[in-house]
């Protein structure tokens, strides 16, 4: 769910009973190729944001693939070969094979040959996203598709304690579906320790709120419309503490003929789905486990991917039809426009 930006606070709904609530500090900053913003609740020092952008830094410089020195592009380009890397890419590695297992190879950290052949965020940039159609010299060839591929299997990840290395030497990792998540829960991990109680931490599509239920206050995220207009809202979340993080096909595509090209790939094919959904929000505690959910529901359909959500526990998700309505798990109260989780 890393090339999001499909959610955006809205603001408070209640009180924060909070000391100092008048207090609060905000800053915005780019990583992971998209703008992250860090707003604090009770406070004016900036010195917890600073502290997150240093861990946003930390973990891009580890986790990213378009960093030449990464643990991940080490990984990478001694596919074959053991790599020592660090705890915390052993820990994501293994959240990414687990996620790969849940949903049956649906969700694959092995398939980054794959999105770099399609190389959508790139080609969708420099392209209109309306609706002209694009040139479909921009497509890859057939037969590079089918190549790349078939080098997409998680099962090919081996690891011996910190050492890693990928048993098939032409797989590419990718941790563009999970990683953001990652790194916000380590966000709200420390600004929890640091007695931080109420605030948002906004990675693009990934977005943290921090709060205790208990205190009665509720934030508002708007989920993106569709091919809207910015801040155009298909509906608004009213949760308490919780990770909310969209999965969309409507920020990074391209049409060709009618049919629209976007980033989230089927790795049975090689292709983009097309499953008649426009995007996926997912409600849960952890904002990994809803970056890895967002992507896993949507590649799955709307049926098996909302029959999934209903299987865990504290897990809720918004579906959006490409026929415009919404679709929503049993934990979750619509109301016209605004969805609010059940107490």
């Amino acid at each position: 769910a890393v090339l999001e930006i499909g959610i955006l606070v809205l603001g408070l709904l209640g009180g924060c009973a909070l000391p100092a609530r008048n207090r609060s500090v905000s800053r915005s900053g780019f990583y992971f190729d998209t703008i992250i913003t860090i707003t604090l609740y009770g406070t004016e020092d900036e010195r917890y944001i600073d502290h997150c952008f240093a861990l946003a830094k930390k973990y891009e410089d580890m986790f990213s693939v378009t960093v030449s020195d990464s643990e991940i592009s080490r990984i990478n380009a001694h596919a074959g070969a053991y790599v020592t890397v660090s705890d915390e890419t052993i820990a994501l590695l293994q959240k990414g094979i687990e996620y790969g297992r849940l949903s049956g190879g649906k969700f694959d950290i092995t398939l980054g040959a794959l999105s770099e052949l399609w190389n959508i965020p790139e080609i969708s940039a420099r392209l209109p996203n309306d609706e002209n159609e694009t040139d479909a010299s921009v497509l890859p060839d057939a037969s590079d598709i089918e190549a790349a591929r078939s080098h997409v299997d998680y099962r090919k990840i081996e690891i011996d304690q910190n050492r890693v290395r990928l048993a098939d030497p032409d797989a590419r990792l990718d941790l563009g579906g999970i990683a953001k998540g990652y790194i916000a829960d380590q966000m709200k991990a420390y600004l929890n320790e640091e007695g931080i109680t109420s605030g948002t931490i906004n990675l693009g599509g990934n977005v943290l709120t921090i709060g205790n239920k208990a205190d009665a206050s509720f934030y508002r995220i708007g989920i993106q419309k569709p091919f809207g207009e910015t801040g155009e809202t298909a509906a608004v979340l009213e949760t308490p503490d919780a990770s909310i993080v969209s999965s969309g096909i409507y920020e990074r595509y391209y049409r060709i003929d009618g049919r629209i090209y976007h980033h989230i790939l089927d790795v049975d094919t090689g292709y983009p789905y097309q499953n008649h959904l426009y995007g996926v929000t997912v409600i849960s505690p952890l904002s990994v486990d809803g970056d890895a959910l967002s992507t896993t529901c949507f590649a799955l359909g709307l049926e098996k991917g909302m029959e999934l959500v209903e299987s865990l526990d504290a897990v809720e998700a918004v579906f959006l039809t490409d026929d415009g309505a919404l679709h929503i798990s049993s934990g979750l109260v619509q109301n016209g426009e605004t969805i609010t989780m059940q107490q």
